[in-house]
């Protein structure tokens, strides 16, 4: 147990001693800086084609990701043809002007790209964007 140093050893210290409580809080918030980044930063590695033209888009709730090997991701998720067809169907009802973003890796064949747009544009949506990483 501690004690002051005024001397007066009999009466017991009455106070919080905080530093304790400060090192541990201080522990913990240096595990979250380091973590976070690991937990927030999930994606799809896709290597975006380089162009210097190229506008700003509004994000979308279409989002469709075309990785190098063709396989297509329907916001974030693995989806097939037909899913990537019924969910821009169900899109365009619910939101008439909906915007459908394409995001494909460069190594990706053009007839692949080709597909994924006529599949958006055949469910109803006529506005879509290609993503593309600025040189």
């Amino acid at each position: 147990m501690a004690s002051k140093i005024t001397g007066d050893n009999d009466d017991p210290i009455a106070e919080i001693n905080i530093v304790p409580f400060v090192d541990i809080i201080l522990v913990v918030l240096i595990i979250f800086m380091i973590t976070t980044p690991f937990i927030v930063k999930p994606s799809i590695n896709i290597n975006l084609p380089k162009a210097s033209s190229g506008e700003d888009t509004a994000p979308s709730q279409l989002t469709i990701s075309i990785t190098a090997d063709g396989k297509a991701l329907l916001n974030g998720k693995p989806a097939s043809d037909e899913e990537i067809t019924e969910f821009s169907k169900n899109s365009i009802a619910a939101k008439p002007e909906m915007q459908a973003i394409i995001s494909a890796d460069q190594a990706v064949s053009h007839g692949r790209v080709i597909t994924i747009i006529d599949l958006v544009k055949s469910a109803g949506i006529t506005k879509f964007a290609i993503t593309i990483d600025k040189k």
